[in-house]
């Protein structure tokens, strides 16, 4: 069943049992839920509040239940409906139901198909069955930001220029999950597996592998040696994220903790083998095997994610500040970082009662409030010669690459590779001016370090 034949199917159930067909709000539920979406998107999509989507959705599942005389839930819906109009019709074929995270999967039952069927391809093809997807380590997609350039950059480089390895990386709390998360929705019907995995309890690269060869085998019959040979035999999409857990503190940046360099040998091995899948890589900081891999023009991307430039005044919106021709002034201050302008908003509506005039106007320098715990997060990554680097910005607009080091202990190359590695966390940003190129700090940093070096 396609999902306007279940939509028409339980339409006419429905309205035989109660003489009321179904409302526009209903069918949008269960076409969001077919295409695997949450309450939140089903209700940006229809301009509703997440609580009354919620709410009319509970209202749904409980009528349906009363339809089809069983429990009909968000994680079973399509499955019961499947078997109620089975039964219906009098058709024999069985289904199972695989549960996989927050989602489900029906694949029919081997023992029912036909010897034409039997002698395809073991896995799914978004052609001819949903995707099996296991998203359970994914955030939710509380918000909608407008990531137009960076999602058509994702998609160009995943479907067009069948990249293997992606890495997005950038500050904490910038958007690099979420923008995933959104990149996902769109392309989900082109992979048989997609699978979101966090790295924060830092798996051995082992631990990593065997939930793998567990997620794709389920559908894969015989198992297959490699997770290399499965991703050359369907078309999966893998995202790891939180990968700078598993980087050393206190050294540049990307250098793996002893434990876990052999992840670097295994994103080596996705990058140079030839398969028809993607792995996307979600850090903090940019790794340097990633870096060298880019060199070697390996099928490897990397994405600086930035701050957000228009849709940042919906952040502002939402908290109802006042003073709109003052925005600009505040988003740019924070860099259009959606975490740190929703922190800023409340406070502002919390002392100046939303206005954002009176907060810029009382503020001699940046306020940085309960950044500060945020800000300092990042910097106590930092190598010793990052620190002493990146000290000597507190009062510069920016430095040169050629400019004698700060400190005179440092040498021209000690200097660069600081450079490098500071670029390489979103701390420092490359600037133009004329022929020769300058990285500057952002005032927001460089506050927090006046603060902390005072």
């Amino acid at each position: 069943m396609d999902i306007q034949e279940v939509l028409n199917w339980t339409d006419e159930q429905v309205f035989t049992k109660t003489g009321k067909h179904l409302d526009w709000l209903q069918k949008s539920i269960l076409q969001g839920i077919w295409q695997h979406q949450d309450y939140y998107e089903i209700a940006a999509n229809n301009e509703k509040s997440y609580d009354h989507v919620k709410k009319e959705a509970w209202k749904l599942w409980k009528l349906l239940s009363d339809v089809v005389g069983e429990d009909v839930k968000k994680s079973n819906v399509f499955s019961v409906l499947e078997q109620a109009e089975l039964s219906a019709t009098g058709n024999s074929t069985n289904f199972m139901q695989i549960g996989i995270g927050n989602n489900q999967v029906n694949i029919c039952s081997e023992q029912h198909r036909s010897p034409s069927d039997l002698s395809s391809s073991h896995s799914p093809t978004p052609q001819d069955s949903s995707p099996i997807i296991d998203l359970t380590d994914a955030p939710d997609l509380t918000e909608f930001y407008s990531r137009t350039s960076e999602l058509t950059t994702l998609k160009q480089w995943i479907l067009k220029d069948h990249t293997r390895l992606i890495t997005i990386y950038g500050l904490s709390g910038i958007g690099k999950s979420l923008l995933t998360r959104q990149l996902i929705e769109q392309i989900k019907t082109e992979f048989d597996y997609m699978m979101w995995r966090s790295l924060s309890d830092r798996p051995t690269l082992s631990s990593l592998k065997n939930q793998l060869q567990q997620f794709f085998a389920q559908s894969q019959q015989p198992s297959l040696p490699t997770i290399i040979d499965y991703l050359r035999h369907s078309r999966c999409l893998v995202i790891l994220d939180d990968l700078h857990n598993l980087f050393k503190s206190g050294e540049l940046a990307g250098e793996y903790l002893t434990d876990y360099k052999e992840y670097r040998t295994f994103f080596r091995q996705i990058a140079k083998n030839h398969h028809q899948s993607c792995v996307i890589l979600i850090s903090w900081e940019k790794p340097r095997a990633i870096a060298t891999l880019e060199a070697e023009k390996h099928s490897t991307r990397t994405l600086h994610l930035k701050g957000l430039s228009a849709d940042a005044e919906k952040i502002l919106r939402s908290h109802q500040l006042t003073d709109s021709d003052k925005w600009p002034e505040l988003i740019n201050l924070y860099q259009g970082h959606p975490t740190w302008l929703n922190i800023i908003a409340s406070t502002i509506v919390e002392l100046f009662d939303g206005s954002v005039s009176l907060f810029l106007s009382y503020s001699e320098d940046i306020f940085l409030g309960d950044l500060e715990p945020i800000l300092e997060s990042q910097l106590e990554r930092l190598s010793d010669l990052e620190q002493q680097v990146i000290s000597g910005f507190r009062d510069r607009e920016a430095i040169a690459l050629f400019e004698q080091p700060t400190n005179p202990e440092l040498c021209q190359s000690e200097l660069w590779s600081a450079i490098q590695s500071l670029v390489r966390r979103g701390l420092l940003e490359k600037i133009s001016e004329g022929e020769r190129g300058m990285f500057q700090l952002h005032p927001i940093w460089q506050q927090y370090l006046k603060f902390k070096l005072s």
